[in-house]
Protein backbone atom coordinates (compact mmCIF):
# COMPACT_ATOMS: atom_id res chain seq x y z
CA UNK A 1 0.00 0.00 0.00
CA UNK A 2 1.42 3.39 -0.98
CA UNK A 3 1.63 6.11 1.60
CA UNK A 4 -0.66 9.01 0.61
CA UNK A 5 1.18 12.12 -0.49
CA UNK A 6 0.90 14.98 1.99
CA UNK A 7 -1.46 17.77 1.13
CA UNK A 8 -0.04 21.17 0.25
CA UNK A 9 1.44 22.83 3.26
CA UNK A 10 1.75 19.71 5.41
CA UNK A 11 5.54 19.80 5.17
CA UNK A 12 5.48 23.24 6.67
CA UNK A 13 3.17 22.15 9.44
CA UNK A 14 5.54 19.28 10.31
CA UNK A 15 8.45 21.73 10.37
CA UNK A 16 6.50 23.90 12.81
CA UNK A 17 5.64 20.83 14.88
CA UNK A 18 9.33 20.15 15.38
CA UNK A 19 9.56 23.45 17.27
CA UNK A 20 6.92 22.41 19.82
CA UNK A 21 8.35 22.62 23.39
CA UNK A 22 9.25 19.20 24.78
CA UNK A 23 8.86 17.42 21.45
CA UNK A 24 12.50 16.27 21.40
CA UNK A 25 12.19 14.60 24.79
CA UNK A 26 9.00 12.79 23.73
CA UNK A 27 10.64 11.67 20.47
CA UNK A 28 13.55 10.23 22.44
CA UNK A 29 11.20 8.50 24.89
CA UNK A 30 9.31 6.90 21.98
CA UNK A 31 12.60 5.67 20.51
CA UNK A 32 13.62 4.16 23.85
CA UNK A 33 10.28 2.39 24.27
CA UNK A 34 10.50 1.02 20.75
CA UNK A 35 14.01 -0.27 21.39
CA UNK A 36 12.93 -2.18 24.50
CA UNK A 37 9.39 -3.33 23.69
CA UNK A 38 9.75 -3.95 19.95
CA UNK A 39 13.43 -4.66 19.41
CA UNK A 40 14.09 -6.39 22.74
CA UNK A 41 17.11 -4.26 23.63
CA UNK A 42 18.10 -3.35 27.21
CA UNK A 43 17.18 0.20 28.19
CA UNK A 44 20.77 1.11 29.10
CA UNK A 45 21.92 -0.05 25.66
CA UNK A 46 19.18 1.96 24.00
CA UNK A 47 20.09 5.04 26.03
CA UNK A 48 23.72 4.75 24.94
CA UNK A 49 22.70 4.35 21.28
CA UNK A 50 20.35 7.34 21.38
CA UNK A 51 23.12 9.51 22.82
CA UNK A 52 25.34 8.87 19.80
CA UNK A 53 25.77 11.64 17.24
CA UNK A 54 22.65 10.72 15.26
CA UNK A 55 20.55 9.60 18.21
CA UNK A 56 17.39 11.27 19.47
CA UNK A 57 19.10 12.29 22.73
CA UNK A 58 22.21 13.75 21.12
CA UNK A 59 21.06 17.36 20.78
CA UNK A 60 18.87 17.58 23.85
CA UNK A 61 19.93 19.53 26.91
CA UNK A 62 20.51 17.53 30.12
CA UNK A 63 17.08 18.39 31.48
CA UNK A 64 15.27 17.05 28.41
CA UNK A 65 17.49 13.96 28.34
CA UNK A 66 16.50 13.23 31.90
CA UNK A 67 12.84 13.84 31.10
CA UNK A 68 12.99 11.42 28.16
CA UNK A 69 14.48 8.70 30.32
CA UNK A 70 11.91 9.33 33.05
CA UNK A 71 9.03 9.00 30.58
CA UNK A 72 10.43 5.77 29.13
CA UNK A 73 11.26 4.24 32.50
CA UNK A 74 7.84 5.10 33.91
CA UNK A 75 6.08 3.69 30.85
CA UNK A 76 8.05 0.45 31.28
CA UNK A 77 7.32 0.22 35.01
CA UNK A 78 3.63 0.85 34.44
CA UNK A 79 3.32 -0.92 31.11
CA UNK A 80 0.62 -3.30 32.28
CA UNK A 81 -1.49 -0.52 33.75
CA UNK A 82 -1.05 1.69 30.70
CA UNK A 83 -2.01 -1.13 28.32
CA UNK A 84 -5.09 -1.86 30.41
CA UNK A 85 -6.13 1.80 30.48
CA UNK A 86 -5.79 2.09 26.71
CA UNK A 87 -8.29 -0.74 26.21
CA UNK A 88 -10.92 1.63 27.56
CA UNK A 89 -10.22 4.16 24.82
CA UNK A 90 -9.26 1.98 21.84
CA UNK A 91 -11.40 -0.77 20.33
CA UNK A 92 -8.24 -2.55 19.18
CA UNK A 93 -4.48 -1.92 19.19
CA UNK A 94 -3.09 0.40 16.57
CA UNK A 95 -1.89 -1.35 13.39
CA UNK A 96 1.76 -2.24 12.86
CA UNK A 97 2.10 0.47 10.23
CA UNK A 98 1.19 3.24 12.65
CA UNK A 99 4.81 4.27 13.09
CA UNK A 100 5.63 5.59 16.53
CA UNK A 101 1.98 6.18 17.48
CA UNK A 102 1.87 3.37 20.05
CA UNK A 103 5.02 4.35 21.97
CA UNK A 104 3.83 7.96 21.86
CA UNK A 105 0.57 6.86 23.48
CA UNK A 106 2.30 4.83 26.17
CA UNK A 107 4.69 7.65 27.01
CA UNK A 108 1.84 10.16 27.08
CA UNK A 109 -0.28 8.03 29.45
CA UNK A 110 2.78 7.70 31.69
CA UNK A 111 3.03 11.49 31.76
CA UNK A 112 -0.65 12.12 32.38
CA UNK A 113 -1.33 9.49 35.04
CA UNK A 114 2.00 8.79 36.73
CA UNK A 115 4.19 11.88 36.27
CA UNK A 116 1.61 14.64 36.82
CA UNK A 117 2.56 16.56 33.69
CA UNK A 118 0.06 19.24 32.70
CA UNK A 119 -2.42 17.64 30.21
CA UNK A 120 -2.22 20.46 27.68
CA UNK A 121 1.58 20.17 27.50
CA UNK A 122 1.50 16.41 27.04
CA UNK A 123 -1.31 16.34 24.49
CA UNK A 124 0.08 19.22 22.45
CA UNK A 125 3.61 17.81 22.25
CA UNK A 126 2.56 14.22 21.57
CA UNK A 127 0.11 15.13 18.80
CA UNK A 128 2.77 17.37 17.26
CA UNK A 129 5.26 14.50 17.46
CA UNK A 130 2.87 12.14 15.69
CA UNK A 131 2.56 14.64 12.83
CA UNK A 132 6.33 14.46 12.22
CA UNK A 133 6.22 10.72 11.52
CA UNK A 134 5.07 9.62 8.05
CA UNK A 135 2.99 6.74 9.46
CA UNK A 136 1.95 8.06 12.85
CA UNK A 137 0.62 11.32 11.42
CA UNK A 138 -2.45 9.49 10.11
CA UNK A 139 -3.38 8.77 13.72
CA UNK A 140 -2.74 12.24 15.15
CA UNK A 141 -6.45 12.96 15.50
CA UNK A 142 -7.04 9.65 17.25
CA UNK A 143 -4.16 10.32 19.64
CA UNK A 144 -5.56 13.72 20.43
CA UNK A 145 -8.99 12.28 21.27
CA UNK A 146 -7.59 9.36 23.32
CA UNK A 147 -5.26 11.54 25.35
CA UNK A 148 -7.91 14.12 26.12
CA UNK A 149 -10.23 11.37 27.36
CA UNK A 150 -7.39 9.77 29.32
CA UNK A 151 -6.62 13.05 31.07
CA UNK A 152 -10.25 13.21 32.25
CA UNK A 153 -11.19 9.58 32.83
CA UNK A 154 -7.78 7.99 33.39
CA UNK A 155 -7.25 8.83 37.08
CA UNK A 156 -10.35 6.92 38.15
CA UNK A 157 -9.37 3.93 36.02
CA UNK A 158 -5.83 4.02 37.43
CA UNK A 159 -7.00 4.15 41.03
CA UNK A 160 -9.18 1.06 40.52
CA UNK A 161 -6.35 -1.07 39.07
CA UNK A 162 -4.32 -3.85 40.70
CA UNK A 163 -0.90 -2.40 39.94
CA UNK A 164 1.01 -5.46 41.19
CA UNK A 165 -0.90 -7.95 39.04
CA UNK A 166 -0.88 -5.78 35.92
CA UNK A 167 2.78 -4.72 35.96
CA UNK A 168 4.48 -7.92 37.15
CA UNK A 169 4.85 -10.97 34.88
CA UNK A 170 2.98 -13.90 36.41
CA UNK A 171 6.04 -16.18 36.42
CA UNK A 172 7.98 -13.65 38.48
CA UNK A 173 5.18 -12.94 40.92
CA UNK A 174 4.56 -16.67 41.45
CA UNK A 175 8.25 -17.32 42.08
CA UNK A 176 8.41 -14.56 44.70
CA UNK A 177 5.26 -15.81 46.41
CA UNK A 178 6.77 -19.28 46.63
CA UNK A 179 10.09 -17.96 47.94
CA UNK A 180 9.03 -15.15 50.26
CA UNK A 181 5.29 -15.44 50.83
CA UNK A 182 2.34 -13.46 49.50
CA UNK A 183 2.83 -10.31 51.58
CA UNK A 184 6.54 -9.92 50.83
CA UNK A 185 6.06 -10.74 47.14
CA UNK A 186 3.45 -8.00 46.87
CA UNK A 187 5.72 -5.55 48.68
CA UNK A 188 8.60 -6.40 46.31
CA UNK A 189 6.42 -5.81 43.26
CA UNK A 190 5.24 -2.49 44.69
CA UNK A 191 8.84 -1.45 45.44
CA UNK A 192 9.69 -1.94 41.77
CA UNK A 193 7.23 0.78 40.78
CA UNK A 194 9.38 3.51 42.32
CA UNK A 195 12.62 5.01 41.02
CA UNK A 196 15.64 3.87 43.02
CA UNK A 197 17.70 6.42 44.97
CA UNK A 198 21.31 7.13 44.03
CA UNK A 199 23.90 5.43 46.26
CA UNK A 200 27.64 6.05 46.27
CA UNK A 201 30.64 4.12 47.58
CA UNK A 202 33.43 6.41 48.78
CA UNK A 203 37.14 5.75 49.08
CA UNK A 204 37.21 7.38 52.52
CA UNK A 205 35.49 9.89 54.82
CA UNK A 206 31.89 8.86 54.19
CA UNK A 207 30.54 11.39 56.69
CA UNK A 208 32.45 14.24 55.07
CA UNK A 209 31.29 13.38 51.57
CA UNK A 210 27.71 12.87 52.72
CA UNK A 211 27.77 16.41 54.08
CA UNK A 212 29.27 17.85 50.87
CA UNK A 213 26.82 16.01 48.62
CA UNK A 214 23.71 16.54 50.76
CA UNK A 215 23.39 12.85 51.47
CA UNK A 216 23.18 10.43 54.36
CA UNK A 217 25.56 7.70 55.46
CA UNK A 218 23.82 4.33 55.52
CA UNK A 219 24.65 1.82 58.29
CA UNK A 220 26.70 -0.26 55.84
CA UNK A 221 28.87 2.72 54.84
CA UNK A 222 27.33 3.73 51.51
CA UNK A 223 26.12 7.28 50.92
CA UNK A 224 22.54 7.83 49.78
CA UNK A 225 21.90 11.14 48.08
CA UNK A 226 18.78 13.08 48.93
CA UNK A 227 18.95 15.36 45.90
CA UNK A 228 19.19 14.51 42.21
CA UNK A 229 21.42 15.90 39.49
CA UNK A 230 23.95 14.79 36.90
CA UNK A 231 26.47 12.48 38.50
CA UNK A 232 29.44 13.83 36.56
CA UNK A 233 28.82 17.35 37.85
CA UNK A 234 28.81 16.41 41.53
CA UNK A 235 31.67 17.37 43.84
CA UNK A 236 34.31 14.67 43.99
CA UNK A 237 33.40 12.89 40.75
CA UNK A 238 36.27 14.18 38.62
CA UNK A 239 38.71 13.63 41.48
CA UNK A 240 37.61 10.02 41.77
CA UNK A 241 36.58 10.17 45.41
CA UNK A 242 33.55 7.92 44.90
CA UNK A 243 31.59 5.82 42.42
CA UNK A 244 27.92 4.99 41.90
CA UNK A 245 26.93 1.65 43.46
CA UNK A 246 23.71 0.50 45.08
CA UNK A 247 24.09 -0.11 48.81
CA UNK A 248 23.26 -3.82 48.38
CA UNK A 249 25.72 -4.25 45.51
CA UNK A 250 28.47 -2.82 47.72
CA UNK A 251 28.07 -5.55 50.35
CA UNK A 252 29.59 -8.73 48.81
CA UNK A 253 33.08 -7.23 48.47
CA UNK A 254 32.94 -6.24 52.15
CA UNK A 255 32.50 -9.86 53.22
CA UNK A 256 36.20 -10.71 52.87
CA UNK A 257 38.52 -10.35 55.85
CA UNK A 258 41.56 -8.09 55.54
CA UNK A 259 42.58 -8.33 51.88
CA UNK A 260 45.33 -5.72 51.85
CA UNK A 261 48.20 -7.10 49.79
CA UNK A 262 46.29 -10.27 48.90
CA UNK A 263 45.73 -11.57 45.38
CA UNK A 264 42.01 -11.22 44.64
CA UNK A 265 40.22 -12.26 41.46
CA UNK A 266 37.01 -10.47 40.48
CA UNK A 267 35.20 -12.76 38.03
CA UNK A 268 32.64 -11.12 35.71
CA UNK A 269 34.01 -7.78 36.91
CA UNK A 270 32.17 -5.29 34.70
CA UNK A 271 30.81 -2.69 35.33
CA UNK A 272 33.48 -2.57 38.04
CA UNK A 273 32.05 -1.34 41.34
CA UNK A 274 33.36 -4.35 43.23
CA UNK A 275 36.74 -4.11 41.50
CA UNK A 276 37.06 -0.56 42.79
CA UNK A 277 36.09 -1.65 46.31
CA UNK A 278 38.67 -4.43 46.35
CA UNK A 279 41.38 -2.13 44.99
CA UNK A 280 40.49 0.58 47.53
CA UNK A 281 40.92 -2.03 50.28
CA UNK A 282 44.53 -2.55 49.15
CA UNK A 283 44.13 -5.84 47.31
CA UNK A 284 46.15 -6.91 44.29
CA UNK A 285 43.13 -7.20 42.01
CA UNK A 286 42.65 -8.98 38.72
CA UNK A 287 39.41 -7.87 37.04
CA UNK A 288 38.23 -10.54 34.60
CA UNK A 289 35.36 -10.19 32.12
CA UNK A 290 34.60 -11.57 28.68
CA UNK A 291 33.27 -8.23 27.35
CA UNK A 292 35.98 -5.85 26.17
CA UNK A 293 33.33 -3.19 25.63
CA UNK A 294 32.10 -3.38 29.24
CA UNK A 295 35.67 -3.41 30.56
CA UNK A 296 36.27 0.01 28.99
CA UNK A 297 34.09 1.44 31.75
CA UNK A 298 36.08 -0.45 34.39
CA UNK A 299 39.36 0.91 33.04
CA UNK A 300 37.93 4.43 32.89
CA UNK A 301 36.75 4.30 36.51
CA UNK A 302 40.06 2.86 37.71
CA UNK A 303 41.82 5.79 36.09
CA UNK A 304 39.30 8.31 37.45
CA UNK A 305 39.58 6.97 41.01
CA UNK A 306 43.37 6.51 40.79
CA UNK A 307 43.03 2.86 41.80
CA UNK A 308 44.93 -0.05 40.29
CA UNK A 309 43.84 -3.43 38.98
CA UNK A 310 44.93 -5.79 36.25
CA UNK A 311 42.13 -5.83 33.67
CA UNK A 312 41.79 -9.02 31.62
CA UNK A 313 39.42 -9.70 28.74
CA UNK A 314 38.70 -13.43 28.61
CA UNK A 315 36.07 -16.09 29.08
CA UNK A 316 36.36 -17.12 32.72
CA UNK A 317 35.48 -20.73 31.91
CA UNK A 318 38.57 -21.20 29.73
CA UNK A 319 40.94 -18.59 31.19
CA UNK A 320 44.16 -19.56 32.94
CA UNK A 321 46.23 -17.06 34.99
CA UNK A 322 49.69 -16.09 33.78
CA UNK A 323 52.74 -17.13 35.76
CA UNK A 324 53.36 -20.03 38.12
CA UNK A 325 50.68 -19.18 40.65
CA UNK A 326 47.40 -20.42 39.17
CA UNK A 327 45.18 -19.64 42.15
CA UNK A 328 44.15 -16.56 44.17
CA UNK A 329 43.93 -15.87 47.88
CA UNK A 330 40.33 -14.76 47.41
CA UNK A 331 37.83 -14.96 44.54
CA UNK A 332 34.63 -12.97 44.02
CA UNK A 333 32.06 -14.19 41.48
CA UNK A 334 29.31 -11.70 40.65
CA UNK A 335 27.66 -14.08 38.23
CA UNK A 336 25.50 -13.11 35.24
CA UNK A 337 21.90 -13.49 36.32
CA UNK A 338 18.30 -12.52 35.65
CA UNK A 339 18.95 -9.27 37.58
CA UNK A 340 15.43 -9.35 39.02
CA UNK A 341 16.74 -7.69 42.16
CA UNK A 342 17.51 -4.53 40.17
CA UNK A 343 14.13 -3.94 38.49
CA UNK A 344 13.82 -0.58 40.30
CA UNK A 345 16.87 0.59 38.34
CA UNK A 346 16.20 -1.45 35.21
CA UNK A 347 12.45 -1.47 34.51
CA UNK A 348 13.10 -3.16 31.16
CA UNK A 349 13.99 -6.46 32.85
CA UNK A 350 10.42 -7.81 33.21
CA UNK A 351 9.96 -7.21 29.46
CA UNK A 352 13.21 -8.91 28.43
CA UNK A 353 13.58 -11.92 30.75
CA UNK A 354 11.70 -15.21 30.79
CA UNK A 355 11.80 -18.60 32.48
CA UNK A 356 13.84 -19.97 29.57
CA UNK A 357 16.49 -17.28 30.20
CA UNK A 358 16.57 -18.29 33.86
CA UNK A 359 17.35 -21.92 33.05
CA UNK A 360 20.28 -20.91 30.82
CA UNK A 361 21.66 -18.53 33.42
CA UNK A 362 21.49 -21.12 36.21
CA UNK A 363 23.56 -23.50 34.09
CA UNK A 364 26.11 -20.79 33.34
CA UNK A 365 26.36 -19.82 37.01
CA UNK A 366 27.03 -23.41 38.03
CA UNK A 367 29.92 -23.63 35.57
CA UNK A 368 31.37 -20.28 36.71
CA UNK A 369 31.17 -21.28 40.36
CA UNK A 370 32.99 -24.55 39.64
CA UNK A 371 35.71 -22.69 37.73
CA UNK A 372 36.04 -20.09 40.48
CA UNK A 373 36.52 -22.89 43.01
CA UNK A 374 39.47 -24.17 40.99
CA UNK A 375 41.00 -20.69 41.03
CA UNK A 376 40.70 -20.33 44.83
CA UNK A 377 43.84 -21.16 46.82
CA UNK A 378 43.69 -23.74 49.64
CA UNK A 379 42.49 -21.85 52.72
CA UNK A 380 41.14 -19.07 50.49
CA UNK A 381 37.71 -17.46 50.45
CA UNK A 382 35.23 -17.68 47.60
CA UNK A 383 32.28 -15.29 47.54
CA UNK A 384 29.44 -15.97 45.12
CA UNK A 385 26.76 -13.33 44.53
CA UNK A 386 23.95 -12.41 42.16
CA UNK A 387 21.63 -9.41 41.90
CA UNK A 388 18.69 -11.78 41.57
CA UNK A 389 15.63 -12.48 43.69
CA UNK A 390 15.33 -15.99 42.26
CA UNK A 391 16.39 -18.77 44.70
CA UNK A 392 17.60 -20.89 41.76
CA UNK A 393 20.34 -18.31 41.20
CA UNK A 394 21.24 -17.99 44.88
CA UNK A 395 20.40 -20.34 47.72
CA UNK A 396 19.79 -23.38 45.51
CA UNK A 397 22.96 -22.77 43.54
CA UNK A 398 25.05 -22.83 46.73
CA UNK A 399 23.37 -25.98 48.06
CA UNK A 400 24.18 -27.79 44.82
CA UNK A 401 27.78 -26.55 44.91
CA UNK A 402 28.41 -27.61 48.52
CA UNK A 403 26.90 -31.03 47.88
CA UNK A 404 29.28 -31.55 44.96
CA UNK A 405 32.43 -29.97 46.46
CA UNK A 406 33.52 -31.53 49.73
CA UNK A 407 36.62 -29.31 49.75
CA UNK A 408 34.51 -26.23 50.44
CA UNK A 409 32.38 -25.24 53.40
CA UNK A 410 30.17 -22.28 54.13
CA UNK A 411 31.86 -19.50 56.12
CA UNK A 412 28.67 -18.09 57.68
CA UNK A 413 27.85 -14.42 57.26
CA UNK A 414 26.91 -12.88 60.60
CA UNK A 415 24.93 -9.78 61.66
CA UNK A 416 28.26 -8.12 62.47
CA UNK A 417 29.15 -8.35 58.76
CA UNK A 418 26.00 -6.41 57.82
CA UNK A 419 25.51 -3.57 60.30
CA UNK A 420 21.97 -2.27 60.20
CA UNK A 421 20.93 -5.14 57.95
CA UNK A 422 20.66 -8.03 60.37
CA UNK A 423 17.48 -9.18 58.61
CA UNK A 424 19.57 -9.90 55.52
CA UNK A 425 21.38 -12.79 57.24
CA UNK A 426 19.61 -16.05 56.40
CA UNK A 427 19.24 -19.06 58.67
CA UNK A 428 21.96 -20.82 56.64
CA UNK A 429 24.40 -17.94 57.06
CA UNK A 430 24.06 -16.39 53.60
CA UNK A 431 23.07 -12.83 52.67
CA UNK A 432 19.71 -12.09 51.08
CA UNK A 433 18.64 -8.47 50.64
CA UNK A 434 15.24 -7.47 49.28
CA UNK A 435 13.96 -4.25 47.67
CA UNK A 436 11.69 -3.91 50.71
CA UNK A 437 14.60 -3.51 53.15
CA UNK A 438 15.12 0.06 54.38
CA UNK A 439 11.81 0.93 52.74
CA UNK A 440 11.53 4.20 54.65
CA UNK A 441 14.93 5.28 53.33
CA UNK A 442 14.29 4.31 49.71
CA UNK A 443 14.88 0.56 49.69
CA UNK A 444 17.76 -1.32 48.08
CA UNK A 445 18.46 -3.84 45.35
CA UNK A 446 17.73 -7.51 45.85
CA UNK A 447 21.01 -9.39 46.27
CA UNK A 448 22.24 -12.82 47.31
CA UNK A 449 25.74 -13.64 48.55
CA UNK A 450 27.37 -16.70 50.08
CA UNK A 451 30.83 -16.87 51.64
CA UNK A 452 32.69 -20.13 51.17
CA UNK A 453 36.08 -21.34 52.37
CA UNK A 454 38.35 -23.84 50.67
CA UNK A 455 40.01 -26.41 52.91
CA UNK A 456 43.72 -26.01 53.60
Amino acid sequence: MNTPRPKNGSRGRRANANKTPGLGARRAAAALLTAVLTDGRPLDEALAAEQDVNGTLARLDPRDRGFARTIAATALRRHGQISDILTHFLDKPLPEKSGIATPILHGAIAELLFLDVAPHATVSACVALAKTDKNARHFAGLLNAVLRRASREGPALRDAQDAVALNTPEWLLTSWRNAYGEETATAIANAHLAEAPLDLTVKSDAAGWADKLTGAVLPTGSIRLTEGGRVDTLDGYKDGEWWVQDAAAALPAKLFDNISGKRVLDVCAAPGGKTLELAAAGADVTALDRSAKRLVRVTHNLKRTKLAAKVVTANALTWEPDGDDKTFDHVLVDAPCSATGTIRRHPDIPHLKSTSDLAKLVSQQEKLLTKAAELTSPGGTLIYCTCSLQPQEGEQQIEKFLAANAGFERLPITPADLPGLEEAVTADGDMRTLPTFWAGEGGMDGFFAARLKRAE
